[in-house]
């Protein structure tokens, strides 16, 4: 009697998720969301098609895993200069890590959230969206920890957590630009170091 050889009910991978994912970041970070293209980021991963659509979804739910990533590992330094005890640390904290993020000698400058989606097409109006929110929570994190600040009495009365909050964002932003620019290291500590001098004191 012939014995009905069973299918597999999966198949395994064959690759590593996180390397992949570690390899889409970078393109997209590299060259944005829009200007990843599925033949880049599949290349980049060295993986199918298929396969990326099996393990990721579709290009804007890799962009989201992506994002996820870069929050996780290169952007992780908001987190930590939040605990930093004085709103003037937390905003060098917030500074220096972004300067070290966006000029690192190997890997793209400037920064993903920033630049992954800031002219796109309709098609990537989800993408777009994103990283919209994904900068309005970094700033509302901020904001936060400011108000914080002012609560304890760590900022003067007359200090506005909210405005603080919108300055050290856009002074972020303004640094990844220009690293992106080639602007280096040195000369944005400088323009940083400037930026906070005045930092309002209690």
């Amino acid at each position: 009697m012939k014995t009905e050889r069973r299918r597999p009910t999966g198949r395994p991978r064959g690759f590593d998720v996180d390397e992949a994912l570690e390899r889409a970041l970078l393109v997209f970070w590299e060259q944005g969301y829009e200007g990843a293209s599925l033949a880049n980021l599949t290349d980049a991963m060295g993986i199918s098609t298929t396969s990326m659509y099996a393990a990721f979804g579709n290009k804007e739910e890799l962009f989201r895993k992506a994002l996820e990533r870069y929050t996780e590992g290169p952007s992780a330094y908001v987190a930590w200069a939040l605990e930093e005890p004085t709103a003037l640390g937390v905003a060098t904290a917030i500074v220096a890590g972004a300067i070290r993020t966006t000029t690192r000698p190997a890997g793209p400058h400037g920064c993903l959230g920033v630049q992954g989606a800031l002219a796109t097409g309709d098609s990537s109006r989800g993408a777009r969206d994103l990283l919209v929110a994904w900068r309005d929570d970094g700033y509302a994190r901020i904001r936060e920890r400011f108000q914080r600040a002012a609560d304890d009495g760590d900022l003067p009365p007359e200090a506005d957590p909210a405005l603080l909050a919108r300055y050290v964002t856009a002074l972020t932003y303004g640094i990844a630009v220009q690293a992106a620019s080639g602007v280096g290291r040195d000369e944005l500590q400088e323009m940083a170091d400037a930026a906070l001098r005045n930092w309002p004191l209690s």
